[in-house]
């Protein structure tokens, strides 16, 4: 098998060994410097692509990572009658045709966020027919927001043989308070609401920079969503969604990931294509380490000291708080 993923970045004399049974042999105590430039997301590219079907038009969306995720989440789309063309980092998506609210089973197995598809095609056609994650319906379900919140918007959701059907005649507005700031539930929330009836607030809403990016998405589509960002979102309903064509944030997890694997190998790094906003949790952190970073627009350079300062405390907290090591298959695809 070929060498799946690049780290397009010079690493000065940092040698990896990829060898045939599929370890990593590396040979440490060398520094991590260089310049790169940040793909789109992981987690904001697969609510957006499930945001797709909604306008029941064309989307066109550059800077998308070339990962496996976005190629099982692109599965989907052609499963549920999607046209999907892929050109470099920019997927093309028409679904004016698409009309099969059953999601496959294998692509939902595969990938246990490929739930967001839930609400976007519930939104679409008022009917959706998806496994549970990872197929099992026994024990606590981190989905339980989500069909919470989607149930109060006026679908009727049966749970059978380890899949979720809903269904619902018209989707009516309301306020629906998160036990949790749920990521997923806040997106799956607003891609239900999005072209259903009345106005619908999510309060306790996720603020991660991923949900703001799909709202203005959803908005450059021709959406009314407000909000994204903050404990409340506010989403208008409309009658209808249009074409649109959108560039996906940067992940700002892989961008944290090089600034700290060039603090620890005493390096230096510029990133570019950054929104350095989204990284201020890091960064703050890398400071108080000992790192000289310097801002500028969408570039972050860092400077690593000879020894890191010992931090007093480091916990991980949702947005805005120091972001946990998310789950994904980063196998970037040539």
């Amino acid at each position: 098998m070929p060498l799946l993923f690049s780290l397009f970045i010079n690493i000065s004399m940092l040698y990896l060994e990829v060898a045939i049974l599929g370890e990593y042999h590396i040979y440490g105590g060398n520094k991590i410097s260089g310049e790169i430039s940040i793909a789109g997301g992981k987690n904001a590219i697969l609510p957006i692509l499930a945001a797709a079907v909604l306008n029941g038009n064309i989307s066109v969306i550059h800077n998308c990572p070339r990962i496996s995720d976005t190629y099982v989440a692109i599965n989907i789309l052609k499963a549920i009658g999607c046209e999907v063309k892929v050109d470099k980092n920019t997927i093309i998506v028409d679904s004016r045709n698409a009309g099969n609210w059953e999601v496959p089973v294998e692509p939902v197995r595969e990938m246990r966020s490929s739930i967001i598809f839930l609400g976007g095609i519930l939104g679409r056609f008022k009917n959706v027919r998806i496994s549970y994650p990872g197929g099992c319906e026994l024990g606590a379900r981190p989905i339980d927001l989500h069909l919470k919140g989607i149930r109060q918007l006026g679908a009727e959701i049966i749970e059978e043989n380890g899949f979720i059907v809903c269904k619902a005649t018209k989707l009516k507005g309301a306020r629906i308070d998160l036990d949790f700031p749920s990521v997923g539930a806040t997106e799956n929330i607003m891609l239900t609401a999005a072209l259903a009836e009345g106005t619908t607030i999510i309060g306790n809403a996720a603020k991660e920079p991923e949900i703001a990016d799909m709202q203005n998405f959803l908005n450059a589509m021709g959406a009314n969503i407000s909000g994204a960002g903050t404990d409340n979102i506010i989403i208008k309903g409309v009658k209808n969604l249009h074409e649109v064509e959108y560039t996906v944030m940067p992940d700002r997890i892989v961008a944290g990931t090089y600034l700290v694997a060039a603090a620890i190998t005493k390096g230096n790094i510029l990133l570019n294509n950054v929104v350095p906003q989204h990284l201020y949790p890091i960064t703050s952190k890398l400071i108080e380490a000992g790192c000289d970073i310097t801002i500028e627009k969408n570039i972050i350079y860092l400077d690593a000291p000879e020894r890191l300062k010992a931090l007093e405390r480091l916990r991980t907290h949702p947005h805005p708080g120091f972001p946990e090591c998310w789950k994904g298959k980063y196998i970037y695809k040539k």
